[in-house]
């Protein structure tokens, strides 16, 4: 069994077909069914089922596929690994990070990198759940993860920054003036609620919160992503919960930010396999080194308006009216 032969099996079930996967892979159809045999050969039995248009998995096919995938990833890693090492440019680094930290963090991470690895590519895999990247790492889809660290990683872990839970409210709220909210003064607002957002301790973190608070929060939305949350409650429809970095560095100029008193605030991490090493360990320092300050969130300045026309001459102008939240 050879490494070859694994990737011609993965071309075919993707391809689900000999004719289109040996155009992908440049070879002949009669040289990769000679593999594909070959390598049934070796497992001692059939993996596809030929048929008139097309293949499908054999009960042994599906049990193979899986370990197949990682060993072609796995030597993908290596490679990586091994050109890291000797610090070679013109390679690739895969970076798997949930959607926040994709949108708040990584875009000047990843300008800086660009400036100092030229000839690097960056390949960055976007993950609705942190327990996604876990996979992603030990199934060698990614050479590292950026997230909360796993609880039972065998592997590196190297905390590179905090991350804090923060609440967006619209200019016109009556806590826009305000730094902080206790959870029990928002008892009777309305949420927007992400498929995206964090657990603790196996709870939604906002059910988790609100239910340490003494109430269960009533959803108004539910979303797919954070940064349509954060426009949502930017808008007036509810408030939001989500990571400060995302409302700072991406899509929340328009809105208010207010801590939950007490605070809620987590550790990040980068977890691979292996200790990284080379460029790998280049972006960890980068990273670290670029990771957002001064979480400590304020009230953001609302867009300036057009000041108004002077009034006529004859006129005396009115004294401006005092503000009031």
């Amino acid at each position: 069994m050879s490494l070859r032969q694994m990737e011609y099996f993965l071309t075919v079930v993707e391809e689900q077909s000999f004719t289109r996967a040996a155009e992908v892979l440049h070879v002949s159809q009669p040289a990769l069914s000679h593999q594909i045999k070959a390598l049934e050969r070796s497992v001692g039995g059939e993996l596809l089922e030929r048929l008139p248009r097309g293949v499908r998995l054999t009960p042994m096919g599906r049990a193979f596929r899986p370990h197949a995938e990682v060993a072609v990833r796995s030597a993908a890693q290596a490679r990586r690994a091994a050109r890291a090492t000797a610090g070679a440019e013109g390679g690739e680094l895969h970076v798997a990070a949930v959607h926040a930290l994709a949108v708040g963090v990584l875009p000047e991470v990843f300008a800086h990198w660009r400036t100092a690895h030229p000839g690097v590519v960056l390949r960055l895999h976007e993950y609705a759940e942190t327990e996604s990247l876990q996979d992603a790492v030990e199934r060698g889809t990614a050479d590292l993860a950026l997230g909360p660290a796993p609880a039972d990683w065998s592997g590196t872990i190297l905390p590179v920054g905090e991350e804090e839970i923060v609440l967006v409210l619209p200019f016109d709220d009556r806590f826009a003036g305000r730094t902080t909210v206790s959870l029990p003064e928002l008892a009777d607002r309305a949420w927007i609620r992400c498929s995206m957002e964090p657990f603790v301790h196996g709870r939604r973190i906002l059910d988790w919160a609100c239910g340490r608070a003494g109430f269960v929060p009533r959803s108004a939305v539910w979303t797919e992503h954070s940064s349509t949350a954060v426009r949502m409650a930017a808008a007036g429809v509810g408030v939001c919960a989500v990571p400060s970095h995302i409302v700072r560095g991406a899509v929340g100029e328009d809105c208010v930010v207010v801590s939950p008193d007490p605070p809620w605030k987590r550790t990040l991490s980068v977890y691979t396999r292996v200790p990284p090493t080379g460029v790998a360990e280049a972006f960890v320092d980068l990273l670290r080194a670029r990771w957002p300050q001064g979480t400590a969130p304020a009230r953001l300045t609302p867009p300036r308006r057009p000041a108004p026309e002077a009034p006529p001459a004859a006129t005396p102008a009115a004294p401006p009216r005092a503000r009031t939240h």
